[in-house]
């Protein structure tokens, strides 16, 4: 095979495209630079003005006043249970539902699975309303089970899954049931070891989405001690902002960031992984 030797246009043509990715990089970073230098900054001094945001001094006292402000960490504690509890559900239920449609025989297998896939084109604003009078008769608003109970099916997991099983040769449960190996064995301890990176991917996806969710905490949770943060947040800007400042709420937006970077940063090999599908060979 004929080796491939760069140009001079070639090398151009590559610098070019560094430098275009490196302007927009500091473009799409510019606000979260604005987010983390008005943290940074005292209260007073930026009701002078804004432009402070770049210039010394700065001062940690924002988030000392977070770890003192117990409304912050309570709807912290929120956010994490729903993330958290989301997360799980939606690996455990996606994970069964893929296997099913994957690898057992059952009436109706393939109608079921294209309904599931219908779920992918219907809006959550399009069920909303019946969503809200149901969890308002079960009595669920205001608490964690409501806020975590409508996204735990998810027709993108279980499609997800379904797929991942589906690229696992057979001869593995073949082999497995040589040795009389029971159908929910196979599942737990043979097949499912294998899907991990789709279940990190999986997991990541969902718990960004359960974690910066908006729209149904907005209508689920009317106390203030069960708002997460993406509510609390939102609140103080309307509530807090003249008394409290624009630095504090730039520190809460910063905290309220970090897990979702955290959890990318551990587990963002997954997604390679999964996609690429080099986890089954």
């Amino acid at each position: 095979m004929k080796a491939f030797n760069y140009s001079p246009d070639h090398l151009t043509s590559n610098r070019r495209l560094f430098w275009i990715a490196a302007v927009l990089g500091v473009i799409m970073m510019a606000p979260v630079a604005w987010i983390i230098g008005l943290s940074l900054k005292d209260n007073a001094e930026l009701l002078k003005g804004t432009e402070a945001v770049f210039s010394f001094p700065y001062t940690l006292m924002n988030y000392a006043n977070i770890l003192e402000s117990s409304s912050v960490f309570g709807w912290f504690m929120n956010s994490m249970i729903v993330a958290v509890g989301q997360t799980v559900g939606v690996l455990l239920l996606s994970s069964l539902a893929g296997y099913a449609f994957a690898r057992l025989e059952f009436p109706f297998r393939k109608t079921l699975f294209i309904i599931v896939l219908f779920g992918l084109a219907v809006p959550e604003q399009a069920v909303i309303i019946a969503r809200h009078q149901m969890f308002n008769w079960f009595d669920l608003h205001n608490t964690h089970i409501g806020l975590i109970l409508p996204n735990l099916s998810s027709a993108f997991g279980v499609f997800l899954m379904t797929q991942f099983f589906r690229a696992i040769p057979k001869e593995i449960d073949e082999a497995a049931m040589l040795d009389n190996t029971s159908t929910f064995r196979i599942f737990w301890k043979v097949l499912l070891p294998l899907t991990l990176p789709a279940q990190a991917t999986l997991g990541i996806f969902t718990f960004l989405q359960a974690w910066n969710d908006y729209w149904w905490p907005l209508i689920s949770a009317t106390k203030s001690d069960m708002y997460t943060l993406t509510i609390g947040i939102a609140s103080s800007q309307t509530n807090f902002a003249q008394s409290e400042g624009l630095g504090f709420l730039g520190a809460q937006a910063i905290f309220a960031s970090l897990p979702v970077v955290l959890v990318y940063i551990f587990f963002q090999r997954h997604i390679v992984t999964a996609v690429s599908g080099g986890a089954v060979k």
